[in-house]
């Protein structure tokens, strides 16, 4: 008990000094909300109802308002920062561009007391602080005191931590007060984001972006150490022409790599071109072939998967990542890695919760539907690092179904000026959000290599080709 009074007494007696300032720069209602406890936070709904919205100003001069928003078994009482924003009007004299003022309910300084309401009693507090409105804590009531939780994009990252401080100190503490509560119970190191830390990221994904273009998808193409078009089956060369002409699909009128100006790259081979981008100024050189193929992993050989292994390669893009990546860190260091010594596998599960589903499976990877989250916090706890993944998709159309590592992703998260996460996504050169991967493919795994990234990033391009060959 002496420490929490303890608590009580440092929180109120610097209230004050943080009311309008934090470390984070975020605007802070607390010495507003502070008045408005009895009328707004504790109030019946019907009285609540009764409250118009309405505005005030912190002591830093920032503008925020309050107001009521119901939802079917819920109530919401948001104190929101104002926002100004460039709206266009259309009137029968033309059309002129407006600034007006907004209160978004998520936008960074936001703090939102969520009530049940039937009972009127709260459920949660939740404070948003990032661009990313996904991103927010929150704390919900329990017995004497509450529990916190952090969520980024729907997943749990922290869920039902005691806090051992009541759920009304959240009423009117400011968000230093809070972060003070909360430092070492939370893991903030999930947000606190330096924007200045992806240049490497950021000139790789726009580079693979450039060169898009003169990408053209090729199964089986690849670009061995010398830049020569080979197959990846047997390393031997690759006729592009003959490829075409076996299709009945000439893009070019003669046998002249010139005269049709596009690299040819297949799944595998597009992720090992981003590579050699990485090698090729270190080792003067790509990558061979012959070392990206060898076996990563093992099946019990009398098994379902290892009878079928026999047959198909089931593992081939999870071996490649894996090797690729393990080559790119043996470069580096001009020390070789074989894949079992270079740590490049991903498999953290920093996930609480997750909508239920289950985040990671040994020799599987991830799940889609918390890449979002997961490239999220690798971004924020390692900003120079990017990822190749292999996607494990399921052949329900036989019995027992198959499943097989086939094609290979990459992966670079970063975060731009305005703390806002992105992600450039690649595959099969062509360029993907990443929600719209997760999308396409809900129903399979991804498993991740990381690689560190380099401002020394030189792909093979199209009048780099022409020279070679």
């Amino acid at each position: 008990m002496k420490k929490y009074l303890f608590l009580f007494f440092w929180l109120f007696i610097i209230s004050p000094l943080f009311a309008a300032y934090n470390t984070w720069g975020i605007p802070d209602s607390s010495e507003i909300r502070s008045e408005l406890q009895e009328r707004w936070f504790e109030a019946d709904l019907a009285t609540v109802r009764e409250n118009k919205p309405e505005t005030y100003l912190n002591d830093a001069g920032q503008k925020f308002q309050i107001r009521l928003e119901e939802v079917e078994n819920a109530f919401y009482i948001f104190m929101s920062p104002a926002t100004k924003l460039k709206v266009k009007i259309f009137t029968n004299e033309g059309e002129r561009t407006e600034e007006q003022e907004f209160f978004p309910g998520d936008n960074p300084g936001s703090w939102v007391l969520i009530r049940d309401k039937k009972t009127g009693k709260p459920i949660h507090i939740r404070w948003y602080f990032m661009e990313n409105s996904e991103v927010y804590v929150q704390f919900s009531p329990h017995k004497k005191t509450c529990l916190a939780d952090m969520v980024i994009f729907d997943s749990y990252v922290a869920r039902g931590i005691p806090t051992g401080v009541p759920f009304s100190l959240f009423y009117k503490a400011s968000f230093q007060e809070m972060l003070k509560v909360t430092e070492n119970i939370l893991p903030w190191k999930y947000v606190t984001i330096d924007s200045n830390a992806y240049h490497s990221i950021k000139q790789i994904g726009n580079v693979i972006q450039e060169n898009l273009p003169t990408i053209r998808y090729i199964p089986d193409a690849m670009y061995d150490e010398n830049y020569t078009l080979v197959r990846i089956s047997d390393g031997q060369p690759f006729d592009i022409y003959n490829y075409y002409l076996e299709r009945g699909d000439i893009p070019f009128g003669s046998n002249s790599f010139h005269e049709y100006k596009n690299l040819y790259l297949s799944s595998a081979g597009f992720v090992k071109w981003i590579a050699d981008g990485l090698v090729e100024p270190i080792a003067g050189n790509g990558l061979n072939r012959a070392p990206l193929i060898l076996e990563t992993t093992s099946v019990k050989e009398n098994g379902y998967q290892g009878v079928l292994s026999e047959q198909y390669s089931l593992s081939f893009s999870l071996n490649w990542i894996r090797n690729l990546a393990s080559a790119v860190i043996s470069v580096y260091t001009s020390k070789t890695y074989l894949f079992n010594e270079a740590g490049v596998d991903v498999n953290i599960t920093p996930f609480s919760m997750t909508n239920n589903v289950i985040s990671f499976v040994e020799d599987s990877g991830y799940n889609p539907a918390v890449l979002k989250t997961l490239f999220y916090l690798l971004a924020a706890t390692d900003p120079e690092t990017f990822y190749f993944g292999a996607i494990r998709e399921t052949d329900r159309s036989v019995v027992p179904e198959i499943k097989t590592f086939n094609d290979c992703v990459v992966f670079l998260p970063y975060f731009d000026s305005n703390h806002l996460f992105n992600c450039f996504v690649f595959m099969n050169g062509k360029s993907f959000t990443l929600d719209d991967f997760c999308r396409l493919y809900q129903d399979s795994f991804v498993y991740l290599t990381r690689v560190r990234a380099n401002d020394d990033f030189y792909p093979l391009s199209i009048n780099s080709a022409e020279s070679e060959n």
